[in-house]
């Protein structure tokens, strides 16, 4: 699943019972979405991390393709 911050795009790559590991969208190559394992950082969202999370990218100003 896809998400949106304030910092940009982030795709799920495991769900936990308190916590979500992410990957940032933030790279021009998108061989680097490849995996896992991934090329990219994976970042750990955890229950106070989430509240900043939304699935519409309107929420962030965040242009996405429609």
């Amino acid at each position: 699943m896809e998400f949106y911050t304030a910092a940009g795009k982030w795709r799920c790559t495991d769900v936990g019972s308190r916590v979500i590991v992410a990957i940032q969208f933030d790279q021009d190559d998108p061989s680097w979405y490849a995996g896992p394992p991934y090329a990219v950082v994976e970042s750990v969202l955890d229950e106070y991390d989430q509240g900043g999370c939304s699935l519409d990218p309107k929420d962030f100003d965040v242009n996405e393709p429609r």
